[in-house]
């Protein structure tokens, strides 16, 4: 018997990129399928979220990610561009967003397609691994062939249908919240949330319980 999970997940949270490969392994060894519910990061949906916090949380986060990569032995480094256009030492977020909306589609896109898990998997690691310029030259169709998908044909669409995709992720926000959380990445498994990268070895205690079992 095969279960089935919903990861609800962002191009710009680094938290994300160490939750992928680790969820993406999990669809290698079980007999589980996890569907990709890609969501607008923060910086989109709330764009002064990052003004009112905390003058030390965005220290702490990158504290944080870079300390746990190192734990977890997956390659880190600051992205350039950051999918975000953002002033560090303002903490203000650009009207100008040249990068997130393109990753956004066309990852809805690839979602569509029933790819969209391996399509956030190697984009992901364009973005948060260390490739410089991750934007330009073929880095983003050799990943998307990676994953079994034709770049081309996702910026087609994304171009196409920008109203009707960001529809389908408004509708992965509302349902995350819906199953009682807010951010990503949030694994919901028969309506339970599991937030965090951190959450990983108990949403897999917790299928194991409804008869999760090896491939």
């Amino acid at each position: 018997m095969t279960l089935h999970a919903d990861l609800y997940w962002s191009f710009r949270s680094p938290y994300s990129y160490l939750a992928t490969g680790r969820y993406r392994q999990l669809t290698e060894k079980y007999a589980l399928e996890i569907a990709l519910k890609p969501v607008y990061p923060l910086a989109i949906r709330e764009p002064d979220f990052f003004e009112k916090n905390h003058p030390n949380w965005l220290s702490y986060t990158f504290t944080d990610i870079f300390r746990l990569s190192q734990y977890l032995d997956i390659p880190m480094a600051p992205p350039n561009p950051d999918p975000i256009v953002q002033d560090i030492a303002t903490r203000k977020i650009s009207d100008d967003q040249p990068y997130i909306f393109r990753l956004m589609r066309t990852g809805q896109a690839a979602a569509r397609r029933g790819k969209g898990f391996a399509y956030a998997d190697e984009v992901s690691q364009l973005i948060w691994a260390g490739t410089a310029n991750w934007h330009e030259g073929d880095h983003l169709a050799k990943a998307a062939e990676r994953a079994e998908l034709d770049l081309a044909e996702l910026d087609a669409e994304a171009e196409a249908e920008p109203e009707e995709l960001d529809a389908e992720i408004a509708a992965n926000q509302e349902a995350l919240e819906a199953a009682g959380h807010w951010g990503v990445p949030t694994l919901v498994f028969e309506g339970e949330p599991f937030f965090g990268q951190d959450r990983i070895d108990l949403a897999v205690w917790r299928m194991k319980q409804k008869g999760l079992t090896e491939r």
